[in-house]
Parts: C-alpha cells; sequence; structure tokens
C-alpha cells in the first residue's frame, strides 16, 4: 500500500516519502504549507489513490476536540421526557456521532482529515493525544469504549497560524509542502490543462513567479490562484502577444484578481512603474 499521487494531484518525491512513511508508522501526517498548495486536496486524493472512504472534520476558532468525538443533547433528551417519549429510555437516541467516531466504526481502513487544526484553541491538539495515539475514547454516557476497528490514515493540516504543541509533534510525520518548483508546476498545471499551448503556459509562469518575487507582498499568489489566472486567459482569449507584453515593473496585470487577493498588495504593484522610472 504506497502512495504516489494520482491523476489529478502531483506529488513531489519528499511528499509521497512523507505520506508513505506516516502509514507505515500508523502515526497522523501533519502537512503544513502555503494556502493553496493542496493541503487539503492532498487526504482526497490519498483517499483515491488507496480506494478509501475519507472522513473529513473541517475545524473552525470555535470547534472544539470533544464534537470530533460526539455530543450528547442533553436538552433534547429533557424535552422528550418531559412530552412522554419513549425514547427517552435509551440515551444513544441522543448521542450523535462524530468524525472520529464515524471513521473509528468503520469496517474497512478509511482516511480522516483534520483539516486546519491551528485554527482552534491551542488546547485542541492536547485534547486529542490519547484518541489519535490510542485510536480509542471512553463515551460516558453509554459506558462504553469506542475502539477503532481499523486503523485510519490520519491527514492533519495546518496553515501556521499558531504554534502546535510539542507532545502533539512527537505522535505526528511532519512534511512541509514547498513551493512548486517550475518543473514541478508544469506537471500540476499539465493536469489542470491538458494540451495547453506550451507557449502560453511558459509566459504565464513566468510572470506568475515573478509576481512572487516582488518584495513586500503581504500574501504572495498560490499554486490555485495560478490556476485560476491562466483559466481566465483561456476563457478571454488573450493572445500570446499580449501575454508577452506583460511585464511586471509596468505595474499592470490583467484580471489581477485572480491572482492578488488584498488591496496593500494591489497597491503594492500598481505602484511599480514608478519605482523602476
Amino acid at each position: 500500500m504506497r502512495f504516489t499521487g494520482t491523476k489529478n494531484y502531483v506529488a513531489g518525491k519528499d511528499l509521497q516519502i512523507a505520506v508513505n512513511a506516516a502509514i507505515h508508522l500508523q502515526k497522523p501526517l501533519l502537512v503544513k504549507g502555503e494556502p493553496g498548495t493542496g493541503k487539503t486536496l492532498l487526504a482526497k486524493e490519498i483517499a483515491s489513490s488507496l480506494e478509501m472512504p475519507l472522513y473529513s472534520w473541517h475545524i473552525k476558532s470555535t470547534t472544539i476536540a470533544q464534537q470530533g468525538l460526539y455530543e450528547y443533547d442533553a436538552v433534547s433528551r429533557l424535552r422528550d421526557s418531559q412530552l412522554g417519549d419513549a425514547k427517552v429510555e435509551d440515551i444513544s437516541n441522543y448521542i450523535k456521532k462524530g468524525q472520529l467516531w464515524e471513521a473509528f466504526e468503520a469496517d474497512n481502513q478509511v482516511v480522516l482529515l483534520i483539516d486546519e487544526i491551528d485554527k482552534a484553541d491551542i488546547e485542541f491538539p492536547n485534547d486529542l493525544l490519547q484518541e489519535l495515539d490510542k485510536m480509542e475514547f471512553y463515551c460516558y454516557e453509554l459506558k462504553r469504549t469506542i475502539v477503532a476497528k481499523k486503523r485510519p490514515i490520519v491527514i492533519i493540516t495546518s496553515n501556521n497560524e499558531k504554534e502546535l504543541p510539542d507532545p502533539f509533534l512527537r505522535r505526528c510525520v511532519f512534511h512541509y509542502i514547498k513551493f512548486p518548483e517550475m518543473g514541478l508546476m508544469k506537471q500540476i498545471l499539465d493536469v489542470h490543462f491538458p494540451g495547453i499551448d506550451a507557449t502560453l503556459l511558459e509566459r504565464s509562469m513566468k510572470v506568475f513567479y515573478e509576481l512572487r518575487e516582488v518584495r513586500g507582498m503581504k500574501k504572495k499568489p498560490s499554486t490555485s490562484e495560478l490556476i485560476d489566472w491562466i483559466k481566465l486567459i483561456i476563457l478571454e482569449r488573450m493572445s500570446l502577444k499580449e501575454l508577452e507584453e506583460i511585464n511586471i515593473k509596468d505595474g499592470l496585470v490583467p484580471f489581477e484578481g485572480a491572482l492578488i487577493k488584498n488591496e496593500q498588495d494591489m497597491d503594492l504593484i500598481q505602484n511599480l512603474r514608478s519605482r523602476y522610472r
């Protein structure tokens, strides 16, 4: 059982090694990298490649670890009790299973994605140490331990918004997805734009990488933004001549809203003309 990428996801050699190490060591894979480098998509493609179901738990700032296990709806049970509903006798009717519980109960091995773990409170990762290490947890309401039938392949993503605690990091295999160099980027774009004109692709990439190198940018454009930009170039039937004439130093980039995502960077690019006069 090895992951080598898929027809829809070009994985560099170092990423393949990290994924397969996590699988063989039976440890969660913690993936960091710039937004838009395919961290979340990685879990989906691992599941597709290994022909496994995918369970996704997308973390928000208000998410607590307990929600990934289960939630007990005591209010509904109290209301039903007052109404004389017979189902109150079975407390399991008021247990809402979380994604970890669902993944643990699966008869076959699954891929479990915990997406953007750094959005939650700093204690959130520590609250999952036992569950991710032992692959079990205790349900107090049912008075039983929920144990994974098959140990899931766990993929955890982080945008590095906050530091994760050392006890959590020790239990993970870590990989940082470096921003693709031109060779790997070409392979990625070939997947999204099969048969694209080679000159158009080369010139688009040149402008894109020049833009990323502009000093002072608050948010450099990512792979997903390059894909959107090329889609616009194709849809608007921009000529190769027009593409050749794009010069970052002129401060004018067509369809810049696909590449630049905040007003500070927009002003920075538009002011480049005066800088290079």
